[in-house]
Order: structure tokens, then C-alpha cells, then sequence
């Protein structure tokens, strides 16, 4: 039968520490250190005439622009809810992760067809200036990526920031392999095959981010998520005979909603009943904030929501 949207039961919502947590000083190492070590890269790989240096120059600066919009979107995700924005500002997060997947995929096509220029052209190479940046890299990259490593597993933005930064380090290792080589076997070609290499690494190492934010985009459950899980753990609930219109979707990178009808004819207790629900959901499968309707019966055939699978 139609239900009565009117008489909702919700538990409670409980909002999640800011969004950056305690990350903020972090970002700004890193950008801080990263901006600097582009610098230094570009001119270095302009004088040393290194592909793989400004390469690797450009990959950098895609970071740096990436862990400003992430930053940037986390301090706006702490702004208190508005009378038109009534989630607050979080969505801001999911933004962020998908124009940073998007400029670091802009950034790799125009470093890919420097990269081919100096494959056809190429040119003397300064080894140890190219071994020297990229080992400063080294060190810069994997301070960066220690600063963020205590919060990769929670936030995506938090784990994109990791990744890169990881990724640059292991990237910057290559450089220093690469610059050797090219300097002791006088093999041109080396440098912008290096270059090729990076590319393929990083491009490789981002996609996993990039379907992931896509799917955030999407009101995807988030991947650590098993809808059918939750299914289970809510008909298991006592007293509940069916459930439908369920639906599971990211507030931000960090906070996951859910939407639920419940059907339990013997309603006893039902206020106890909800705060139970929300606290296991909380802690079984970190949703924080789940809006939740009691019904007696199973609604009749087609009187179901419209995006409802049954």
C-alpha cells in the first residue's frame, strides 16, 4: 500500500570529526615542499635537458594543484549545513577527487607528447644533475607520503594524496636509475623511455582513484561497502519481516548515508529498536547517518519508490 512519507522514524544523525581531521598541517608541508622541488625540477631538467625530470616536474605539479583542491575542498566540507545545502557543504570532497583525477590525466597527455618530441629529437643528457633532483625527490615525496600514511584508509582524498606522493617517490627512484644509466652507457634513447615508464606507472597507479571517484560522483555505495551485507544485517534485525528502498550513498569522501523502509508488523519498542539500528550500522559498517521508516506491511505491488530494485 502507498506509504506516508510524513511519518518518517529516523535515527538520529551523528556527524563525523571534520572531514581533514588532523591532516591540515600535512597539506601544507606538502605543498609547500612539492612546489619548491617543482621548481627546482623544472629548471634542473631544462639544463640538464632531461625528459624524465620534466616528466616527472609536471606529474609533481599535478600533485601539488591536487592536494590544494583536496585541502581546499575538506575545509569547506567542515561548513555547518545552510537552508538550501542541507547535507552542508561535504559533497565538495567528491568534487575534488574527480577534477584531480581529471587534470592529473590532462597533465600525463601533455607530459606523453613532450616525451615523444624528445624521443625523436634526442639530446645530451646532464646525469648527475638529473640523479641529484630526483634523489632530493626521494626524500621529499616520501616525507610527504609519511605525513598522510595514519589516514590513507579512511577518506579517498586522504589516500589519493598518499598514493601520489608514494608513487612519486617510487617514480623519483627511476630517475635516479635512469639518470645512472644514461650517464654511464651514453644511451639517449634511455631518458624518454624512462619518461614512458613513469607514465605508464603513474597512470597505471591512478586509475584505481579515478573509478572510484567516478563512482563516488555516481551516488555509488562506497567501495568498502557490500550492499548486500547491509541487506542481510537489517532483515536479521529483530522483528523485521522485509525491508525495501534501500539506498546506500556517499555524503563526501568520508560520510555515507543510507535511506531504508523497514517492515516489522510487532513495532514494540520502536525508538530503542531505531537507536540500536543506528549505532550497529554505525559501527558494523561506519554509515553515520541512516534515515529509517517502520512500516506495519509490505507495501502492494508497484507502490515501492522508483529507484527500489524490488
Amino acid at each position: 500500500m502507498p506509504h506516508d512519507h510524513a511519518g518518517h522514524d529516523h535515527a538520529h544523525h551523528h556527524h563525523g570529526p571534520p572531514a581533514d581531521g588532523n591532516f591540515g598541517r600535512a597539506f601544507g608541508w606538502g605543498i609547500a615542499l612539492n612546489l619548491l622541488f617543482v621548481a627546482g625540477e623544472t629548471a634542473g631538467g631544462l639544463w640538464a635537458n632531461s625528459s624524465a625530470l620534466l616528466s616527472d616536474a609536471g606529474h609533481n605539479l599535478s600533485d601539488v594543484l591536487s592536494l590544494a583542491l583536496a585541502w581546499g575542498a575538506t575545509l569547506l566540507a567542515r561548513r555547518r549545513a545552510a537552508e538550501r545545502f542541507t547535507y552542508g557543504y561535504k559533497g565538495a570532497t567528491i568534487q575534488a577527487a574527480l577534477l584531480n583525477a581529471a587534470l592529473l590525466y590532462l597533465a600525463l597527455g601533455f607530459i606523453l607528447w613532450d616525451t615523444i618530441d624528445h624521443l625523436r629529437h634526442p639530446a645530451p643528457v646532464n646525469g648527475p644533475v638529473v640523479m641529484g633532483l630526483a634523489g632530493l625527490g626521494v626524500l621529499i615525496n616520501g616525507f610527504t607520503a609519511w605525513l598522510f600514511r595514519s589516514g590513507q584508509k579512511g577518506d579517498v582524498n586522504v589516500r589519493g594524496a598518499y598514493l601520489h606522493m608514494l608513487t612519486d617517490m617510487l617514480v623519483s627512484v627511476g630517475v635516479v636509475v635512469g639518470g645512472a644509466l644514461v650517464y654511464f652507457t651514453g644511451w639517449l634513447w634511455l631518458d624518454p623511455a624512462i619518461s614512458f615508464i613513469i607514465l605508464a606507472v603513474v597512470g597505471f597507479g591512478s586509475w584505481g582513484l579515478l573509478r572510484e571517484t567516478v563512482q563516488l560522483g555516481l551516488q555509488a555505495a562506497p567501495a568498502g561497502i557490500e550492499v548486500a551485507a547491509v541487506r542481510q544485517f537489517l532483515l536479521a534485525r529483530p522483528g523485521v519481516t522485509g525491508l525495501h528502498d534501500l539506498h546506500i550513498w556517499p555524503l563526501s569522501t568520508q560520510d555515507t548515508a543510507l535511506t531504508v523502509h523497514l517492515v516489522r508488523p510487532n513495532g514494540e519498542n520502536g525508538n530503542q529498536f531505531l537507536r540500536n539500528l543506528q549505532h550497529d550500522l554505525h559501527h558494523e559498517f561506519n554509515i553515520r547517518h541512516c534515515t529509517v521508516q517502520l512500516e506495519d506491511e509490505f507495501p502492494a505491488m508497484g507502490a515501492h519508490g522508483c529507484c527500489d530494485e524490488a
